[in-house]
């Protein structure tokens, strides 16, 4: 059996540092017309949506450099679907946040950060 895809793994050590601080994975990958998250979460009466970006050491820049405004807009377009869908999380207050993975040539983590409240300028 092979390994899996890089960022399936990434999405999984993603995931594992989120439940290891005490949020509850909701969805990965969720998908609507106005795009993709790769994980919902919440932490008490806050929702999260977190973008997962990878990278092997920093010759093509830093995973956290990954996200432009872009990227963040189809994000909120697409929590703003999943809102719509869940009405049960509508008076929860949301964020969107960015857990960047820097992998060694090996393959091995270097490197987990986990950005609150992301924004770019």
């Amino acid at each position: 059996m092979s390994d899996p895809p890089r960022g399936v793994e990434a999405e999984r050590l993603a995931g594992q540092l989120l439940e290891d601080a005490g949020y509850e994975i909701l969805a990965t990958n969720y998908r609507s017309r106005a795009g993709e998250i790769d994980i919902i979460a919440r932490i008490e009466g806050l929702i999260v949506f977190a973008e997962v970006k990878q990278r092997t050491g920093s010759r093509y820049g830093r995973a956290e450099e990954a996200v432009d405004n872009g990227k963040i807009q189809r994000i909120l377009a697409t929590a703003d679907v999943f809102v719509a869908e869940h009405p049960e999380f509508a008076d929860c207050i949301w964020r969107l946040d960015l857990i960047a993975i820097t992998l060694n040539r090996d393959g091995s983590v270097q490197r987990i950060q986990h950005i609150e409240n992301l924004i770019v300028d």
